[in-house]
């Protein structure tokens, strides 16, 4: 029967066991937005899970939106993620990049030379951005013109070029989350009127091109995709989530991925709460390997591996508060509480000093 410890192949990365770490902000990276030897030791601690995604990492300096995120677009980025791989490897573990361009989620101070941040079109989402001198009101985006689309296509290729020279296993594109390519896809942030806006397949075109340009570059059976189809964060929403992505899914079938990891439910929202969506039928509608993510424990991650629902689970605040979470599992042992207030600050402090079970 497989469970959380049984061993599965992704395409071609081999996971040692079927507990994912799910992609997490922590805000910490150095100058130049480059990963420290802290974050390789984040990292190393947790290379017993099956497979790492790392925090979500732009693509491109116009990808960023939060202070200190690593990005992947600079040869100092590139070599600071390298010990970030190196130290995982030798701990035994796997680690995919997640590749990430915020879109409109951003503001021009932290934007370069101050310019506007880019959407499919111009709305200005509710609420506020951390600058890194205080909270401050989003901006109207700039639309994207058509003719700009294919350099931002190949911006994710090259990114993930840039991943593979840092020695990850694979990436993981950020198709999710209210960000860039999922503010493409919901029908409330694209009202654009050319061959990337209005119907369902012309909103899955950016992001169906960046598939097919990142598998090109690196391979598909180094390549996921991370979709959310009903999280309202960063001020989304679609007129009809499933048919948009049943779309989605179905169409990413040839691609041969080595997974697609899904976000469920709205955000911190207990399962009650969740807006209505047939996972279920996104499973049945995907050929490929399942990773299901938002709000497991123990017993319902076992139950949706047994049961076929999934190849996988990932598994965030869990594993940031447990960085020995598998042994944890197998052992029935108690789980560290996180520490919510160390999520996006204090250097060491909740980030690389969590206690292990030995502890």
């Amino acid at each position: 029967m497989t469970d959380l410890f049984s061993p599965a192949r992704f395409g071609a990365i081999n996971l040692a066991n079927r507990v994912v770490m799910s992609s997490l902000t922590r805000n910490r990276a150095g100058a130049g937005n480059v990963p420290t030897p802290l974050a390789a030791e984040y990292y190393r601690q947790r290379a017993s899970a099956g497979l790492i995604l790392t925090e979500a990492t732009p693509i491109c300096a116009e990808g960023h939106g939060y202070p200190r995120t690593p990005g992947i677009h600079t040869p100092e980025q590139i070599a600071g993620w390298q010990q970030v791989t190196d130290a995982v490897h030798d701990a035994g573990g796997k680690i995919a990049l997640q590749l990430w361009h915020v879109g409109r989620i951003s503001h021009p101070d932290l934007q370069p030379d101050g310019i506007l941040p880019v959407a499919p079109s111009a709305i200005r989402p509710a609420g506020q951005v951390f600058t890194g001198e205080g909270m401050k009101d989003f901006v109207t985006p700039r639309a994207l013109r058509t003719e700009e689309l294919p350099a931002l296509v190949a911006a994710y290729a090259r990114a993930a070029r840039n991943a593979m020279d840092a020695g990850f296993d694979g990436v993981e594109v950020h198709a999710g989350n209210g960000y860039l390519l999922d503010q493409f896809l919901r029908s409330s942030t694209n009202q654009r009127t050319d061959a990337y806006g209005g119907s369902k397949e012309n909103r899955a075109r950016l992001l169906l091109e960046v598939m097919d340009a990142t598998c090109s570059e690196i391979g598909s059976e180094r390549v996921g995709v991370r979709l959310s189809p009903v999280t309202p964060f960063n001020d989304l929403s679609d007129d009809n989530p499933q048919e948009t992505f049943d779309y989605v899914v179905a169409q990413l079938n040839p691609l041969r991925l080595a997974f697609l990891d899904v976000l469920q439910g709205t955000g911190g929202a207990p399962r009650e709460q969740w807006l209505p969506f047939d996972y279920d039928r996104l499973r049945a509608l995907y050929e490929g390997n399942l990773i299901r993510n938002n709000g497991y424990d123990f017993a319902t991650a076992q139950a949706a591996l047994s049961s076929g629902a999934a190849d996988a689970i990932a598994f965030g605040r869990l594993l940031l508060a447990n960085p020995d979470l598998v042994e944890r599992f197998r052992r029935g042992a108690p789980l560290n509480p996180p520490d919510y207030a160390t999520f996006y600050t204090g250097e060491a402090k909740g980030y690389t000093d969590y206690p292990f079970l030995q502890d």
